[in-house]
């Protein structure tokens, strides 16, 4: 098994955020620099060497070009800016990269791919960015690194991204093929657990204390209707999709009345682990969305109408959105075929502080002190009772 990246030694990247603001209309995003223009002159502006000028007047006159939501008829209208893109972390950490894939380590507080708020201020964008700067002229035509799959803005740690076409198609495959055999009742058996091609391993910190050390959660994952989220809310739901989560207890903390859990999940449903948790009754310390039974703090059906669709142009939502952060949960451990070769690939992500147990604090602190004393010329010595 391997355990490490070709390259040694740790690395991050990541370029600080320009100050963008953003309008919507058609397919397209206004910058700072497009304000105060009408509407037909950003669009001849943008596509003169593409599409007519008399094109862009009848799509606007026709109804056609809407701006933060509201259809505009008139090419005259100024372009005004509505709203200022929130600041996120930026830096990334690399864990794993040879030719196919690398993984990085992802903050909490950054968005993995452009949506609602955030636009820019993605993972995708400083991949794209580092992608462009490190990829020779002679190699351009090859395809910038994509991430495969998705953790929540508040989520930390491991997200692996693809190289190349076919780590994508393989990678794709191997979170489809975990999450579309759940429904198997086979999959729980051993031998399933042997043939699958990958194993994701989360830290989360919940509320209450847990008190089973094992608990398997199987409960189906569905949607309902939102406010602020354009294709509906993840929920536990018996109608929905299954959905099959392995929660094993790490440490209680019973004087703050919380407890620290492992959770290794064998299908991808957004949300699953939050949601899971507080389906058995022990939501994420601190998560403004989930509470018990997997639900939303909000379901309420008198602010649900029929506009909930409309993620309100992008305004912040009055209501907790999954994008909101506040709970402590982290993409720990990575185990998989890799794309190429098959060797099987560990990668790690290490732990935030309040995610580790006692004696893991103990240890790296122990570590961290033989290191220094080492570098410092000096002996370290173990007392014994």
């Amino acid at each position: 098994m391997s355990s490490s990246s070709p390259t040694r030694q740790p690395q991050t990247f990541g370029l600080p955020w320009p100050d963008l603001n953003h309008g919507l209309l058609y397919n397209d995003v206004v910058r700072a620099s497009d304000s105060e223009l009408t509407l037909i002159e950003f669009y001849s502006s943008k596509y003169k060497n593409s599409a007519p000028l008399q094109g862009w007047l009848q799509r606007i006159r026709n109804g056609q070009i809407t701006v933060d939501g509201e259809v505009v008829r008139d090419p005259s209208t100024i372009l005004r800016l509505p709203w200022r893109e929130p600041d996120a972390p930026y830096l990334l950490g690399v864990l794993y990269e040879d030719d196919d894939m690398i993984a990085l380590n992802k903050p909490s507080g950054l968005q993995v791919l452009p949506g609602g708020l955030f636009q820019q201020r993605t993972v995708l964008t400083q991949l794209l960015c580092w992608a462009t700067n490190k990829i020779s002229p002679l190699s351009c035509q090859e395809p910038h690194p994509v991430p495969v799959h998705r953790l929540g803005r508040g989520t930390s740690g491991i997200l692996l991204c693809a190289k190349t076409k076919h780590a994508k198609t393989q990678l794709a495959a191997y979170f489809a093929d975990g999450t579309s055999n759940i429904g198997d009742n086979s999959n729980t058996s051993m031998e399933a657990h042997a043939v699958r091609k990958i194993s994701k391993i989360y830290r989360a910190l919940v509320t209450g204390i847990l008190c089973e050390d094992k608990v398997i959660v199987k409960q189906p994952i569905g949607v309902v209707r939102y406010p602020g989220v354009a294709k509906g809310l993840y929920v536990a739901s018996p109608t929905g999709k299954p959905a099959l989560s392995k929660v094993e207890v790490l440490e209680r903390g019973i004087h703050k009345n919380q407890t620290l859990v492992q959770v290794e999940i064998q299908s991808g449903r957004p949300h699953q682990i939050r949601i899971h948790l507080s389906y058995i009754g022990h939501p994420l310390l601190g998560d403004p969305l989930y509470v018990l039974g997997g639900q939303p703090k909000c379901l309420d059906s008198d602010f649900v109408d029929e506009s909930f669709a409309d993620d309100g142009g992008f305004l912040r939502p009055t209501k907790p959105v999954p994008g909101d952060c506040g709970y402590n949960l982290h993409a720990h451990q990575v185990i998989l075929s890799h794309p190429s070769s098959n060797e099987v690939i560990k990668v790690t992500a290490p732990l935030p502080a309040i995610l580790r147990t006692r004696q893991e604090t103990e240890e790296l602190i122990s570590t961290t002190t033989n290191i220094k004393n080492a570098a410092d010329g000096k002996c370290s010595f173990n007392r014994f009772p």
